[in-house]
């Protein structure tokens, strides 16, 4: 038998990764048999070299595609039998795992649709990565304001027909809504957000909610109605009182942030009440006001004849207002000992039947 053959017939017979290994080193280690022959090739004149360096070099060619062969071979062959072998005993107790939760900022968000979808509103979404004109410019944010300047606004890189921005609020959902469907419109838009900011009460990306609504005849009351139905349902208190203070926002006129009142317990804030009564408060917890007439027209629709209001809130906020959280940051720390402390039964559905915080 030729010596070429007679080696790579030692190679395929090869039954472990072990022998493999032998062989391997026997061969090309450092003081290998080709690994030697390759060494002399220094030596040689170049017209020697030129008839013996091709053979060398075929022959450790060959050597190492059947190592490689073989190799594969018996990984692929141990691996069948390590999945024939093992199973998953499917009798184990139930009470040896351990349960699953629910995130508090998913409960919260269940939370609210069961709310506004009692409330007649649908829930609509849209791209986190959105371009300027939704995120800005339909929004009537000008190229002046604050909110479009880089130390607020992740931009993306690259060539874009517009620019292309990580979204600062779920408003553009709003836009795209107005703009793809006929009024009347009643939405939530809840969803991820950006904007380069890191404390205890803020970080660079956070959930959001906000809500929509077009059609004819609506004023303030109903913003107002709206969201005290909203915060009675969420607290699950009849005694939530709502304060509306004249603020600005571009895309709504007027516009008006929400407080609502509390009262001291223990050295926590419990909502609920008047926050002018004796050791009481106010906390802004919403965003609102009446849909600018010139968003209204840069979607298409005649603000004579349409009008709107629309609000927005911070879901992460309201699940440390209502379960007693006091800081943003281990929302996203992905620390399993608090999700098991502020975590929920994933099989506790809300509903407003049997209460949203069951």
């Amino acid at each position: 038998m030729d010596p070429q053959e007679a080696i790579l017939d030692r190679i395929r017979q090869c039954d472990t990764l072990a022998a493999l290994e032998d062989i391997r080193v026997e061969l090309l280690g450092k003081a290998g048999i080709i690994t030697a022959e390759l060494k002399t090739l220094g030596k040689l004149s170049p017209e020697e070299r030129q008839a013996v360096a091709p053979a060398i070099h075929a022959r450790r060619e060959a050597v190492t595609e059947a190592i490689a062969t073989a190799k594969a071979a018996l990984e692929q062959a141990a691996l069948d039998a390590r999945l024939a072998s093992e199973t998953v005993d499917m009798t184990l107790p139930v009470d040896r795992v351990a349960p699953g939760s629910v995130h508090p900022v998913s409960q919260v968000m269940d939370e609210l649709a069961e709310i506004f979808a009692d409330l007649g509103f649908a829930v609509a979404t849209g791209p986190e990565v959105e371009d300027d004109w939704h995120n800005f410019t339909a929004l009537n944010i000008p190229e002046t304001h604050p909110a479009r300047a880089m130390h607020d606004t992740f931009y993306i890189a690259g060539e874009h027909a517009r620019p292309m921005v990580l979204r600062t609020h779920t408003s553009p959902v709003q836009i795209r809504t107005m703009t793809s469907q006929k009024p009347p419109i009643r939405i939530i838009a809840p969803g991820r957000v950006y904007r380069s900011d890191s404390d205890a009460t803020h970080t660079p990306m956070f959930h959001q909610i906000e809500g929509l609504v077009i059609d004819k005849g609506i004023t303030l009351g109903h913003l107002k109605w709206t969201l005290e139905t909203f915060l009675k349902a969420f607290f699950e208190r009849d005694d939530i009182v709502l304060r509306l203070r004249p603020s600005y926002f571009p895309f709504t006129e007027p516009s008006a942030e929400v407080d609502v009142g509390f009262t001291w317990k223990d050295g926590k804030r419990v909502i609920g009440g008047s926050g002018d009564a004796p050791g009481g408060g106010w906390m802004e917890v919403l965003g609102s006001g009446m849909v600018h007439r010139r968003v209204i027209e840069a979607c298409g629709l005649d603000p004579d004849e349409w009008q709107g209001f629309a609000f927005g809130t911070g879901v992460d906020r309201l699940a440390m207002l209502k379960y007693g959280m006091d800081d943003l940051r281990p929302f996203f720390d992905g620390d399993l000992r608090w999700l098991k402390h502020y975590g929920f039964s994933a099989l506790d559905v809300p509903t407003l039947s049997g209460g949203v915080g069951a």
